[in-house]
């Protein structure tokens, strides 16, 4: 299993035993009642929809924790396309594990593929324009790096993992900063006197002014444009003041757009020649993808 770069062996095992503590507790009374403990089983995972599949190296290490002797045999890669009623693999072994760790695999992987589905989905209605289709912070407390990992899988692009990694300004830390310029000063400031030039500087504007006040002073390595793209009432998308924006910006560094974006108006905003394109929405409102396990005993 390859991890991500942000997701540890021991980081992911640690996300596995704590969720097995908060549903399994001292044990699972019901399979401890119902299923003998020499009762061998195999359970057949398939998609109930279309969608992207992601997870399954989790839902697999999930299995193997509850019962080393579980066997996992995949039909079907993460990140492939699968259609209704295909067969994404077959889990083999006691039955007692199979059952206890049912619903947690589950859960990781309907949600893990749910956000894979909205991401691909949104990277493909970019075409032919192709920027970065970017995740944020707003991601299920204690998930967030199975989240940004379940972006990666369905095409998307990691933006910053938390508040240690990229330096992003936002409209709250310039008004307690003073203004742009000292805000900006301000963090290249740290960056030298921290000795991190590893760190990127982000800034986000919400009018043409503050936009052209950041290219002034030169300091930022990404420009954030936030909500310069409303949807009409007809449907429509203005996108003229990102038009304008990304124009003003030219080569002087790399542009973000955020705000009101989704799958209807993602085209439009990509259309502006923006680099990269963030949305909230890929994790705070994942529709979990529908993946059913049906079990049979040997």
């Amino acid at each position: 299993m390859q991890l991500p770069p942000y997701l540890t062996s021991d980081a992911l095992d640690d996300v596995i035993r704590r969720s097995l503590r908060e549903d399994v507790g001292p044990g699972d009374v019901t399979t401890e009642a119902t299923v003998a403990p020499d009762r061998e089983g195999r359970a057949t995972i398939r998609a109930k929809v279309p969608g992207v599949v992601a997870g399954l190296a989790v839902a697999e290490r999930v299995f193997t924790h509850v019962n080393g002797y579980t066997r996992c045999l995949w039909s079907v890669a993460d990140g492939t396309v699968v259609e209704p009623g295909v067969e994404i693999g077959s889990i083999e072994g006691p039955a007692r594990g199979l059952l206890v760790a049912e619903r947690l695999a589950l859960n990781i992987l309907q949600r893990m593929s749910g956000i894979a589905t909205a991401t691909r989905h949104m990277v493909d209605a970019t075409a032919p324009h192709s920027p970065d289709i970017l995740d944020t912070r707003k991601t299920a407390p204690g998930l967030r790096r199975l989240d940004k990992w379940a972006v990666r899988l369905g095409g998307g692009t990691n933006h910053r993992v938390g508040l240690f990694d990229l330096i992003l300004i936002k409209d709250n830390h310039i008004a307690a900063a003073g203004g742009v310029r000292p805000a900006l000063d301000a963090a290249r400031d740290y960056c030298e006197e921290n000795g991190r030039d590893d760190l990127y500087i982000e800034i986000e504007t919400r009018t043409l002014d503050e936009v052209r006040a950041v290219i002034d002073h030169g300091g930022a390595d990404i420009i954030l444009l936030d909500n310069m793209a409303t949807a009409r009432s007809d449907g429509s998308v203005d996108v003229s003041m990102l038009e304008e924006a990304v124009s003003l910006v030219g080569d002087h560094c790399r542009t973000e757009a955020s705000g009101n974006v989704t799958r209807d108006t993602v085209s439009a905003i990509a259309a502006t020649g923006v680099d990269a394109i963030s949305s909230g929405a890929l994790t705070h409102s994942v529709t979990a993808l529908d993946i059913s396990m049906q079990m049979t005993v040997k």
